[in-house]
């Protein structure tokens, strides 16, 4: 019996326009699978829904995917792949793997000797960082950041340090409606000339990514409340 293969399909960044932000070659595909291990069972049914409106849900099988999934629920996927079956990972948002739990699944699956294979779709990690300006040979994505105020401000003046040793640009995230507590620590606890780039609302309509020093941040800041962002520290390329 021929093997299962783990697919790692791409979610959009909010955009509603699939044709603009995924290849019709993966849509393709996915309209075809019916077993899936999701972060989220209503964002995976509405991306397969703007796939195809007629996306037969009920007759599909999907597996809860998140930081609470144990082992034993991760061994009813593999089973699944054992069997000969194809399955999608899909995340709540973006490409599967990064600042999810989709890897742990992906790593056993490498374990078990199945073919992974990854879909094209938007990173909010990489298009941040490649319209940032900033260093693309040497970055660290260091995901969301400490909740603790302190802490956060120790891990934002390390970002700030080792940019301006090494020219490393280091990108993080945090919840969107704790964004406006980051910008705060970023603009009253950094250097006026260190430069930071923001990237809100990737791909969609209303996109905004500017890179500007800190001292420039401070006069033209804008409310970043419940939207989600990706925050850059980094060095100019030129």
């Amino acid at each position: 019996m021929e093997k299962g293969k783990l697919y790692l399909v791409p979610n959009t960044l909010g955009g509603e326009s699939l044709q603009d932000i995924l290849p019709t070659e993966v849509i393709d595909f996915v309209k075809e699978m019916r077993i899936f291990a999701v972060e989220d069972l209503r964002s995976a049914r509405r991306l397969l829904r703007k796939m195809d409106r007629e996306f037969p849900i009920d007759d599909s099988q999907f597996y809860e995917l998140n930081k609470r999934t144990d082992i034993a629920e991760l061994q009813k996927i593999i089973r699944e792949l054992k069997a000969g079956k194809s399955v999608g990972i899909i995340s709540e948002a973006g490409c599967p793997g990064i600042a999810d739990p989709g890897a742990e699944l992906v790593s056993l699956a490498h374990k078990e000797e199945f073919t992974v294979i990854p879909f094209v779709g938007p990173s909010s990690i990489l298009l941040a960082l490649i319209s940032s300006g900033f260093n693309g040979q040497q970055f660290s994505f260091h995901g969301y950041l400490p909740r603790e105020r302190k802490d956060r401000i120790r891990k934002l003046k390390d970002f700030e340090g080792d940019s301006r040793r090494n020219g490393s640009t280091h990108i993080f995230m945090d919840t969107p409606f704790r964004n406006m507590n980051v910008l705060d620590d970023l603009l009253n606890e950094l250097t006026d000339n260190t430069m930071i780039c923001i990237a809100s609302n990737l791909t969609l309509p209303d996109a905004s990514i500017k890179t500007m020093s800190v001292k420039e941040w401070r006069e033209n800041a804008y409310d970043l409340s419940k939207i989600p962002t990706m925050f850059l520290i980094g060095t100019p390329a030129n």
